[in-house]
Parts: structure tokens; C-alpha cells; sequence
């Protein structure tokens, strides 16, 4: 580690990470950006909820986001961090060194826990979903299955219904359903099948999902519902407040964090979980951050 330190530094090249960077950047900020690279929006395949593209792909996303970047001087590194801590400064570490920072930006995301079924990498993001939001329009009058394995997916299976399909099967995952949500899934017509299942069925499109019996329920799209897991092993140290189940961060409206200078955007807060709500976090964050190091340096000069 060198003495040099800079205005910020922003962990996670997603779309909150990248947003941020660019308005420092346009700010002539000193900013690093570090990211270990093969987050949740570079794999999303069809994104058609970002204002004046009726379609791009995740990757595409990051790929331009990285180009803007660029264009403003941000330096990007591909290296996972594994450690923050602070000590006047921010102190962030990557394994084979640690850079030192005023203000930080965590925007390093979360991924999908995924079920141990086969063939569901083949369809992930074409016909396998995991988010009723991005994705419960393009199963718009298609046979479909609503699975998870708590109680929050039979929601998911009737929102699906009232906005989507009529043709719904739900499939609760290695729990009991209770029977008050069994009652209600048959009031509505969504038909539950109470057997795990193994495989999906299907080459280039999603034809069947197979249980344990050898029974295939045939579908064509699939809404998942098995919770995620924070990519935040790096915050451990800090003492950063949580919500009431101790899981996601608590922000402010500015989106920063219980720790002074340390923001967090994306699905790691507790706020919705969008690209284009991401990416406006990132932006509120960095207007912040640059009014504060504004601050700053007039509280520096009026000291000197």
C-alpha cells in the first residue's frame, strides 16, 4: 500500500458501481474501480425495462458502462476485494495489495441461490427467472411453473396469475405447504404439485420439468423463487447496520450506510432491486460524495 489516496474508490462494476464512477469521473474525481467481474447483470440476456432500449443484454450494459467509464479517467481494475476496513481513510483490500480512499462505494450485488435441478444453467435467463419484476412479462400467456421454497413464492404464483398466466402450476420446494395457502392456490385455479423436481426437460426451448415420480409437468418458462446471497464477505469488519432480519444494509436517502463516507447501491440496501434503480443509486451516491469532498477541501483550506 502507497500513500497515495484517492477521492473514492467504488467496489462492483454493475450498473450502481458504473454509475457512480461516471459521475465522479465527470466530476474529475481520482476515482478506482475494482470488480471482480461476472456479476448478475452480466448474465441477464434480455433486459426491456431500460428507458430508450427496447432491448440490450446485461453484458452489453457493462460493456458500454465500461467504455464510459473509461472515457472519464476512471481507473478499473479486475480484482476481487477482500477486506475494508477504516482507519481515518478507507483501507480496501484486494489479495495481492490495498488501495486507501476517502469516500467508498459498495455496489458488488448478490446472486441466485439456484436448485440442484439439471439442465438449468441451459435455460437460466432464457426460460428459467428469478425475478417476477424483470421478467413476469415475458411469460405473458405461456404454460408456466411458479416454484420455490418458502412461503414468499405462493405470492409470486398468484401475482404471476392475475398480471401474466391463467396456466400455472406450482411446485413448493422440500417444505410443507401449509393448507390456508393450499386453499387459496385452488380457489384460483393454480394447481399444486407437491413432488421435487429433478430436470428440466427441453433442447433449445423449455418443454417439461420432471419430478422425482418420472412425472413431467410440461411448461415453457419457469419463475423461481429461492432467495439470494449477498456478495458483502468484504464488509465483515465494519460494524454497518442491517435490517430487522440482519441481512440487507440500511441507507439513507443519499444511500449512505451507518459508517460515515461508505455508500451502498444495488441490491445489497434495502430498497428495490432494478438495474435502473441501481444505476439511479449510483448516481444519488456520487452527487453526494462529490458535494461532500467539496466540503472538504473548504474545511481543509480554512484550516491551513
Amino acid at each position: 500500500m502507497n500513500d497515495h489516496v484517492y477521492d473514492c474508490i467504488v467496489i462492483g462494476a454493475g450498473p450502481g458501481g458504473l454509475q457512480a464512477a461516471i459521475y465522479l469521473g465527470r466530476y474529475n474525481r481520482d476515482v478506482l474501480l475494482l470488480d471482480r467481474s461476472g456479476g448478475r447483470t452480466w448474465h441477464a440476456r434480455r433486459i426491456e425495462n431500460v428507458l430508450a432500449h427496447r432491448v440490450i443484454s446485461g453484458s452489453e450494459i457493462i460493456a458500454r458502462g465500461m467504455e464510459q467509464a473509461k472515457s472519464f479517467n476512471i481507473r478499473i481494475e479486475q480484482n476481487p476485494v477482500v477486506n475494508v476496513q477504516k482507519n481515518g481513510v478507507f483501507i480496501v483490500a484486494t489479495p495481492d495489495r490495498a488501495y486507501r480512499s476517502r469516500y467508498l462505494v459498495v455496489a458488488s450485488g448478490v446472486y441466485d441461490i439456484l436448485p440442484p435441478i439439471e439442465n438449468i444453467f441451459r435455460f437460466l435467463g432464457i426460460s428459467y427467472f428469478t425475478c417476477i419484476d424483470c421478467d413476469g412479462h415475458k411469460m405473458t400467456n405461456k404454460r408456466i411453473i411458479v416454484m420455490g421454497d418458502h412461503l414468499e413464492s405462493v405470492n409470486i404464483a398468484l401475482g404471476m396469475q392475475q398480471m401474466f398466466t391463467k396456466d400455472i402450476t406450482y411446485i413448493p420446494y422440500r417444505f410443507s405447504l401449509p393448507d390456508s395457502a393450499g386453499e387459496v392456490l385452488e380457489e384460483e385455479g393454480i394447481k399444486v404439485v407437491s413432488v421435487d423436481p429433478v430436470r428440466i426437460i427441453g433442447e433449445r426451448d423449455m418443454e417439461a420439468l420432471e419430478l422425482k415420480s418420472g412425472d413431467r409437468v410440461p411448461c415453457e418458462a419457469i419463475m423461481a423463487s429461492f432467495g439470494i446471497k449477498l456478495n458483502d464477505e468484504f464488509l465483515a469488519g465494519l460494524p454497518l447496520k442491517k435490517d430487522a432480519r440482519g441481512f440487507k444494509y440500511v441507507v439513507n436517502t443519499q444511500y449512505e450506510s451507518s459508517l460515515q463516507g461508505l455508500y451502498i447501491v444495488g441490491p445489497l440496501n434495502t430498497g428495490q432491486d432494478q438495474v435502473v434503480i441501481a444505476a439511479g443509486e449510483g448516481a444519488v451516491a456520487a452527487i453526494d460524495i462529490n458535494k461532500r469532498l467539496l466540503e472538504d477541501n473548504y474545511l481543509r483550506k480554512g484550516k491551513s
